[in-house]
């Protein structure tokens, strides 16, 4: 037996607030039955799983304990340049001068998140290892 996982569910102080910050990240519309003020708000990912922004009354204490990781369609710090313009804010910095590794954002409630390579970086950076492999044997 197996599960699909169906919802990404966050915790926030407002739902509507929350959900347009991701829906300009993921470019993905809050659904249509949604509106401000609403308890709940959700965003259908491409994927089909729904990220869901839930109403609690106490605000975010600690470390997230569960997060999400972002692989842009552009390099890596073009998307975390345009993520700090739409409200999120740098935790930490794990990026490293070959280009490797991955910046963790915080949405505007403080949630985790993390934003790796693009594809094209990951595959750009495989062929310059495999070239360079073939020309330590030449």
């Amino acid at each position: 037996m197996t599960a699909v996982v169906d919802k990404i569910t966050v915790d926030c102080t407002d739902p509507w607030q929350l959900a347009q910050f991701w829906t300009a990240v993921t470019g993905r519309p809050v659904d249509d039955e949604d509106q401000p003020g609403d308890p709940e708000v959700g965003i259908a990912l491409e994927s089909g799983v729904m990220m869901l922004f839930i109403a609690v009354p106490e605000p975010k204490a600690g470390k997230n304990r569960l997060h999400v990781c972002l692989r842009p369609d552009v390099p890596r710090d073009e998307e975390v340049q345009r993520l700090l313009s739409l409200g999120a804010t740098l935790y930490a910095d794990h990026r490293r001068p070959d280009g490797t590794g991955w910046a963790v954002l915080q949405d505007p409630e403080g949630n985790e998140f993390c934003v790796e390579r693009s594809a094209a970086e990951k595959n750009a950076a495989e062929k310059s290892t495999v070239e360079a492999g073939a020309a330590e044997q030449a």
